[in-house]
């Protein structure tokens, strides 16, 4: 399968490594190279400036006639917003309609929502550039807090690693889970992580806030998961009234406590379930849940599969 990756000068250089890396690696356990074939797209010939310095030699032009092939991925450009050139637009919009599926890494949506193909779809990019997307883009239903999101034959990916995981999940369709999982073990991932996830984990959220009595909350919530963490007895861990301190924790970290709770008490059950064989009983009780039922909703309605087969679909084997 001819995989092309439309490389936009400046791209962000893992948008186009990253995903390559993946269908290579898919295809050498394969035992066969040309399973996955990637081709670089640039918009002129010459060498494409990426970040950090590298330079990308493409293997043809937007200039070149039409080819035949399987998936067609747009790299981001991290200038916001990115320069979008009417004539690349111009060739994705033909190229698109002849491959069996196309999409976008981080601020590849740009391109895509430029070229007319986005709009009523459900599409994801950078947490950063979301609300850029949706304001210039009022058509387009912009998701902020996915990883990837598949809609039909159209895949949008989150930030730079994030292709990586549409890469995996490409991988998946054409040939199982077992290859997607072996690939995603070699290149060290740290998770293979299902489209519906959130970008930021707690833990994340919690350093992104600011040295604060807020701060300090968080870091208790994520060392003490089982102990009561309603509002109330957050609010009294930090020295605030409930009001104020519900008002103040959304400022700064941008969700509710109950959200982040939720959030922090999800993130951990997923590791567990990942990495040890415990007892969904004894999962559900050491991260707040307090139940297997409890955390079986949680789970359905955040992530789509229960905590069983979640881990039949993550944990180690």
């Amino acid at each position: 399968m001819r995989i092309l990756i439309l490389a936009p000068p400046g791209v962000q250089s893992l948008d186009v490594v990253g995903p390559a890396e993946v269908f290579w690696e898919a295809a050498r356990r394969l035992g066969d190279e040309n399973a996955y074939r990637v081709e670089i797209v640039g918009t002129q010939a010459g060498p494409i400036a990426g970040t950090g310095s590298l330079r990308f030699l493409p293997d043809r032009t937007t200039d070149d006639p039409d080819i035949e092939a399987d998936t067609l991925l747009v790299g981001g450009d991290p200038r916001l917003p990115p320069h979008v050139d009417p004539t690349v637009t111009a060739w994705i919009a033909r190229v698109a309609p002849q491959v069996r599926r196309y999409g976008s890494i981080c601020t590849g949506a740009f391109f895509l929502a430029a070229a007319g193909l986005l709009d009523g779809r459900q599409v994801t990019t950078h947490w950063e550039c979301a609300a850029e997307l949706a304001g210039r883009y009022p058509k387009v239903r912009v998701e902020s807090d996915h990883i990837f999101i598949r809609d039909g034959a159209l895949c949008t990916a989150a930030g730079v690693s994030a292709g990586m995981d549409l890469a995996l999940a490409l991988v998946e369709e054409d040939f199982g889970r077992e290859l997607a999982l072996a690939v995603a073990r070699y290149l060290v991932l740290f998770l293979k992580r299902p489209g519906g996830q959130s970008q930021f984990s707690t833990h994340l959220a919690a350093q992104l806030t600011g040295k604060s009595s807020i701060q300090k909350v968080q870091q208790w919530v994520l060392s003490n998961l089982d102990q009561d963490a309603s509002i109330e007895a957050l609010a009294r861990h930090a020295q605030m009234s409930t009001r104020s301190f519900t008002r103040t924790f959304h400022r700064e970290a941008g969700m509710t406590p109950s959200e982040f709770v939720h959030r922090a008490r999800l993130d951990a059950a997923r590791r567990l379930l990942e990495d040890s064989s415990a007892s969904l009983k004894g999962i559900a009780r050491d991260t707040g849940f307090g139940s297997e039922e409890r955390m079986r909703r949680a789970f359905l309605r955040s992530i789509g599969v229960g905590p069983a087969d979640y881990r039949g679909r993550f944990g180690r084997h």
